[in-house]
């Protein structure tokens, strides 16, 4: 169990930590902006910097205009938020959003709490809990943490889905036949924010004989607001390439301090994009600080990497992703894209290889988000 402290306190011991490993990450070269060579991928300088460092910080990737969109939707979210884990109404006693998908939108902690640590939640890949620091003041019941199914929520989100910049990127780092993984949204509120304790993502081939430093995929973080170092997510640089880590040991060489000496802050500015690789080490702090963090997540895995693997973390075991698994959770990026490419017809649309054959009948339309876009996390692709 972690240490029980106040948030003001748990605030001062973050002081000069947070100052430390903002010089750590300053020194790293692996953040500025998102750049393709004339072959529509990224720039081998940007591929060398998050290959040796396990992630990358986009900086400016998402456009203002876009932003206030993602912003908006957001605010309305979490508006119509439930009280609490199952509660029909929201806080002014107003039907709930979400009711009508088939997994719950809203996952409500206690506030600054870390609902994995220590437990076999996600296949036991979080052994060992954060700080759980006390709020000073009266704080509500339960508060959002984390919500799910951002293409089917959110019409901004959707559009995000099928940016072209993000989905090259995923084709430079998975292959040109890259296939979705899920998403998330973590919701780091002022003085309120729970904590994600330390952990690799990936669960499912730490023992295949294939294995390699990529092989469980990587996660975006698009960031909507100035997220700082007190309340972003933390990565130890290089842990990618270690294979499966004793976390418990390592925090126990630690002295049981949860503040690993030679992790860094993930710190940015709205609109910056961070893209973090499944395999590193990482993990975020209770939100003790006045900071907003909003990050809408998703990843995306090599088809390699999926094909023929049995369902993990938030996926049932029995189930297998074979191929018409693979390509019905595919269709929503083909759809994301031409409803991004109607917002905005201006830009140049993604051209995702694997569906190509299949571009008309993924048009986006109110029977292909019937067909689609409603309940897809059903068939998330979780490795």
């Amino acid at each position: 169990m972690g240490t029980v402290l106040t948030a003001r306190q748990h605030a001062e011991t973050m002081t000069q930590y947070v100052a430390e490993g903002i010089e750590r990450a300053k020194a790293l070269g692996n953040r500025g902006p998102l750049r393709l060579d004339s072959n529509g991928k990224l720039t081998p300088d940007i591929l060398d910097a998050y290959n040796r460092t396990g992630f990358y910080i986009f900086e400016g990737a998402i456009k203002q205009d876009e932003i206030d969109l993602l912003r908006a939707d957001m605010e309305w979210l979490l508006d119509r938020a439930p009280v609490d884990n199952g509660a029909e109404v929201d806080h002014q006693g107003r039907p709930a959003y979400g009711q009508d998908f088939a997994r719950p939108v809203y996952s409500m902690i206690q506030p600054l709490a870390d609902p994995w640590g220590g437990t076999k939640a996600l296949n036991g890949r979080h052994p060992t809990q954060m700080a759980q620091p006390v709020a000073a003041d009266q704080p509500p019941h339960k508060v959002v943490f984390i919500m799910t199914g951002m293409c089917q929520t959110m019409p901004s989100g959707l559009r995000l889905y099928g940016h072209p910049d993000l989905l090259s990127v995923a084709a430079s780092i998975n292959g040109d036949d890259f296939v979705p993984y899920n998403d998330a949204i973590f919701i780091k509120q002022p003085g309120r924010g729970g904590s994600v304790s330390w952990h690799q993502d990936g669960v499912t081939h730490w023992e295949n004989p294939s294995w390699d430093s990529s092989i469980h995929g990587f996660n975006f973080q698009v960031q909507l607001f100035d997220t700082t170092a007190r309340s972003c997510l933390w990565v130890v640089p290089g842990t990618h390439k270690e294979g499966k880590i004793d976390i418990k040991a390592r925090v126990a060489a630690n002295q049981g301090v949860e503040q690993l000496p030679d992790a860094v802050p993930l710190y940015c500015s709205a609109g910056d994009v961070t893209i973090v690789n499944r395999q590193a080490l990482h993990g975020s702090f209770a939100n003790t600080s006045d900071d907003l963090r909003i990050s809408l997540t998703f990843g995306f895995h090599k088809r390699s990497s999926v094909l023929g693997a049995a369902g993990a973390l938030s996926e049932s075991e029995s189930v297998v992703y074979d191929a018409a698994r693979i390509a019905k959770r595919s269709e929503v990026v083909s759809v994301a894209i031409d409803a991004r490419a109607k917002f905005y017809p201006e830009e140049t649309r993604f051209h995702y290889q694997p569906l190509a054959s299949q571009e008309e009948e993924l048009r986006f339309s109110d029977e292909t988000w019937q067909r689609v876009i409603k309940d897809y996390n059903l068939n998330d692709l979780s490795i």
